[in-house]
């Protein structure tokens, strides 16, 4: 039996779109066991209503690929989950890399090796493939602030030190799928917004390294993906204002949306209130957390029998 402990994330930052993520302390809890009838999913905390409760989870489906014949025929995953869903915080990541993991968990058990001693490279090679991209699975399996891209052999990443900051999230209640944030890119940007992003994207690795809040003001802009996002979502350029005049340092998209993000270092119920209030002005309901930044990525233990 094992319990992998994955937290929440932040990707994009601003300009690093598809290639920069941080881990945030906010936790999903899975659990695999043995036994029982059939393949059972039980779900505790944010959004455990909506989500399936069989062998349609997305869960066991990752299992399933990753497994084919060797799948085991009946077992039960727990999840205990505190990061709100569709939210831009990365839970369906946190879905994702359980699935890869409890794969090879099993893969390990049937070879008579410790189901938690996992390599990890691996896993995140598995999971970037599964997720498309890897600026929510890379900083949720290592922890902190990670550089993903991909490459011929798999992909690159690069944990970069960084300052302790403090973040506040807002999330409105707001249905907006990645799948319309994708739909809602271009097929193509000019060199100009290219440069654009680039130069600030490696700003922002540098203002976060560094802890230059005044660098890392004027670093989070894009001109390649939050354009397009931020009118689909009530209130949230209001809320960006609003946050910044409550006095964050910066305010972006977290993930593709609708949850904002702010970095700070104080007044943080302030800048969170600040946020909810642009969202209740549209007749949008949100929630908002003062979250850690966090050096912890995944967390892999045995379950006692």
């Amino acid at each position: 039996m094992i319990r992998v402990r994955i937290p929440a994330t932040t990707a994009n930052l601003g300009p690093g779109f598809d290639c920069m993520g941080l881990a945030l302390d906010l936790w999903n809890t899975f659990e695999l066991h043995y036994g029982g009838d059939g393949i059972e999913v039980e779900s505790h905390g944010e959004g455990s209503q909506g989500l399936p409760t069989d062998a349609t989870n997305l869960i066991p489906s990752i299992m399933a690929e990753e497994l084919g014949e060797s799948m085991p025929k009946a077992f039960k995953i727990v999840c205990h989950n505190t990061i709100p869903v569709a939210s831009g915080l990365g839970s369906s990541s946190t879905a994702v890399l359980a699935g890869v993991l409890f794969a090879e968990s099993v893969k390990r058990t049937l070879a008579g090796a410790d189901p938690s001693d996992l390599d990890r490279e691996r896993v995140l090679a598995r999971a970037v493939a599964v997720e498309g991209h890897g600026d929510n699975v890379a900083p949720a399996l290592l922890g902190g602030f990670v550089i993903v891209v991909p490459d011929e052999c798999g992909v690159l990443t690069q944990r970069v030190p960084h300052v302790p900051m403090k973040t506040v999230v807002c999330v409105p209640d707001f249905a907006y799928l990645t799948s319309q944030a994708r739909a809602a890119l271009p097929d193509s940007y000019s060199k100009a917004d290219a440069i654009y992003n680039i130069g600030r994207a490696m700003l922002v690795a540098e203002a976060l390294r560094g802890g230059d809040d005044d660098l890392l003001a004027k670093a989070m802009n894009d001109r390649i993906h939050e354009p397009y996002r931020l009118h689909a979502i009530p209130g949230a350029l209001e809320a960006r204002t609003a946050a910044r005049d409550a006095g964050a340092i910066c305010v972006s998209l977290s993930g593709a949306g609708p949850g904002m993000i702010a970095f700070a270092r104080e007044g943080y119920d302030r800048i969170g209130r600040a946020m909810k209030n642009s969202f209740t002005s549209v007749g949008l309901s949100s929630r908002y957390w003062i979250l850690d930044a966090t050096d912890q990525g995944v967390h892999i233990g045995r379950l006692p029998m």
